[in-house]
């Protein structure tokens, strides 16, 4: 049986690896227009990759996550404020599954 102690080591060091390397090995500043478009893009692309699959998933029926993502999607292109466009998402889950049932 090996440790959880060990697990939590090895992770730790993983993730202070991947968040030291970059500093330690780029050291002067980054010229290139795509490398920069392209770091600056990483963090939406990463989280919309982890959110898009829960929406999905998130409630019993796939119409009603995905009405609810349609409407969040359109409020935020929309310039909506981050409250407006997760409560209007949530409502219009919740009044899809009302008549869905």
């Amino acid at each position: 049986m090996r440790s959880p102690y060990m697990y939590i080591l090895v992770m730790a060091v993983v993730t202070y690896l991947i968040r030291v390397l970059p500093l330690t090995l780029i050291r002067k500043e980054i010229k290139n227009k795509f490398v920069k478009s392209f770091l600056y893009y990483v963090p939406y692309a990463t989280l919309a990759a982890m959110t898009f699959p829960a929406i999905l998933s998130a409630t019993d029926y796939m119409l009603s996550s995905l009405i609810g993502f349609i409407v969040a999607l359109v409020l935020a292109i929309k310039n909506k404020s981050l409250l407006t466009v997760a409560a209007c998402g949530c409502i219009a889950v919740f009044v899809v599954e009302l008549f869905i049932r």
